[in-house]
C-alpha cells in the first residue's frame, strides 16, 4: 500500500476534478497492469490525499514510474501536473509525496 500526498492549484481544482469524472480507459487500463489495485484521491482546498492499495511487490518509486513509458498515460500525466503543484514535503524527484502511517485500525490485531 502507499499513501501520497501533493497540492492542487486552488484556481484549477474544479479542472481536476471534471478531469477525473471522465478519467481515460486507457489511463486506468496502464494503473491497474502497473499493479494498482485502488486509488482514490480526496481533495480539501489545496491538499490532495491519494490512498493506493497495489500488489505485492509493488514499489512506488519505479512502478509509477514506469507507467509513463505508455504515451497516452505520459499524455494524461503531464496534463494532471499543470493542474498540481509539488508538495512542498516532496523529496527531489517525487511529485507525490510519500506519508508516514501513523495509526492503522488493525494495528494489533491476531
Amino acid at each position: 500500500m502507499a499513501w501520497r500526498s501533493t497540492s492542487a492549484t486552488t484556481p484549477r481544482s474544479s479542472r481536476y476534478k471534471k478531469e477525473h469524472a471522465k478519467v481515460w480507459p486507457e489511463v486506468l487500463a496502464r494503473l491497474r497492469e502497473i499493479g494498482v489495485t485502488e486509488m482514490k484521491i480526496y481533495l480539501l482546498g489545496r491538499r490532495m490525499f491519494m490512498y493506493c492499495e497495489t500488489k505485492d511487490g509493488f514499489d512506488p518509486a519505479r512502478d509509477f514510474a514506469r507507467s509513463t513509458e505508455d504515451p497516452t498515460y505520459r499524455k494524461w500525466d503531464e496534463l494532471m501536473r499543470t493542474l498540481q503543484e509539488r508538495a512542498p514535503e516532496a523529496k527531489p524527484g517525487e511529485w507525490w509525496a510519500m506519508m508516514e502511517l501513523v495509526f492503522d485500525l488493525n494495528w494489533g490485531r491476531s
